[in-house]
């Protein structure tokens, strides 16, 4: 049987690497990318089983690459995880509750995540 294959997209590089070495060594494929747009065209060149997804990142936030994942046919049903500090930012960004609550990703979660917690949802929504 494939190896399930998730896509880790975030523009914080240690949380991509310690989240992609307990997936890996769970035995899944990673793929990474560092923000929306690298995201993007890695969904192009792979589809992911499962997407983890940051949603403050430079040049195409998670709340615009799950919309548009969500509103493509080949990509519709790709489970989409979105991890957000959106709940402490709200303040000092142009990002919202609002803004969020439209999204149909398939769980969120509050950043800091552990690790641990982040690879039980992965595994929850294969």
């Amino acid at each position: 049987m494939a190896k399930k294959y998730i896509l880790i997209v975030d523009d914080d590089p240690d949380l991509v690497e310690t989240v992609s070495m307990l997936l890996e060594s769970k035995g899944y494929e990673v793929g990474k990318a560092y923000d929306g747009i690298e995201g993007e065209e890695a969904i192009k060149k792979r589809r992911p089983d499962v997407l983890v997804l940051d949603v403050m990142m430079p040049r195409k936030n998670g709340y615009q690459l799950c919309k548009e994942l969500k509103s493509n046919k080949w990509t519709s049903d790709i489970p989409i995880i979105l991890l957000t500090a959106v709940g402490d930012a709200v303040p000092t960004t142009t990002y919202s509750h609002a803004e969020g609550m439209s999204i149909e990703a398939e769980d969120f979660l509050p950043k800091p995540v552990e690790a641990q917690t982040l690879v039980e949802a992965v595994e929850r929504l294969l």
